[in-house]
């Protein structure tokens, strides 16, 4: 039997919005976000991704996707990677035309991500609570194409982050954003710290959350 027709996954949600962050950020873009993760981030904002959603095959979110017809599609979460199928959904969308990206919490292997994936990994920092779960290795198959990203709680956070950019030369692998949690950080405050230590990383702020706060489904 065609594996693709028995191929699902749970799905929290599948939207068209603005792309938030990253390089790609105010382009329009699909997203499937899938249900489950395995961290419990402190400044998690997608927890009601946890549980929940429907059994979705995977020509079910193929054709949900081409519904928007867009260029570019992001896979996120929860933590996508922890379903199986992610890969093969992965494959399925670069392999209907789309510019497809991955957002990743770091703690699962990426090696067997589809190569013309746009992988954007967290580094999971201190006040993250979850910093033992990073999966280091993961940075042996980071290629040009993808990003690395931090989300800064505190100038504690962003000492860590800045050591450990500057210890595994990041910024020589691929891009590397930092971005203020929401709440916890003053967005002005890491963007003078970026100027004063001249740091090779792009400061960004989530323009979903600028236009329309935490409204899931944006």
């Amino acid at each position: 039997m065609n594996q693709t027709v028995t191929t699902a996954l749970r799905i929290s949600e599948i939207f068209f919005s603005l792309q938030g962050e990253t390089s790609r950020a105010g382009l329009p873009t699909v997203f499937v976000r899938l249900t489950g993760c395995p961290l419990r981030c402190t400044y998690c904002d997608t927890t009601y991704a946890f549980s929940g959603g429907q059994t979705m095959a995977l020509p079910a979110i193929v054709a949900a996707v081409a519904q928007h017809a867009p260029q570019y599609v992001t896979v996120t979460g929860g933590e996508p990677l922890a379903q199986k199928n992610c890969l093969p959904l992965l494959r399925a969308l670069c392999d209907a035309g789309y510019a497809v990206s991955l957002e990743t919490g770091g703690m699962l292997d990426i090696s067997g991500v589809d190569e013309r994936v746009m992988i954007v990994l967290d580094i999971k920092t201190p006040a993250s609570g979850e910093v033992e779960k990073n999966h280091w290795r993961n940075l042996e198959h980071i290629k040009p194409q993808d990003e690395i990203k931090f989300v800064l709680c505190d100038e504690a956070d962003y000492q860590w982050a800045k050591q450990i950019l500057l210890q595994r030369k990041l910024a020589e692998r691929c891009g590397v954003l930092f971005s203020p949690a929401q709440g916890q950080l003053a967005a002005r405050e890491l963007a003078e710290w970026i100027l004063r230590d001249h740091l090779p990383v792009r400061f960004q702020l989530q323009l979903h959350k600028l236009l329309w706060g935490n409204e899931a489904g944006r």
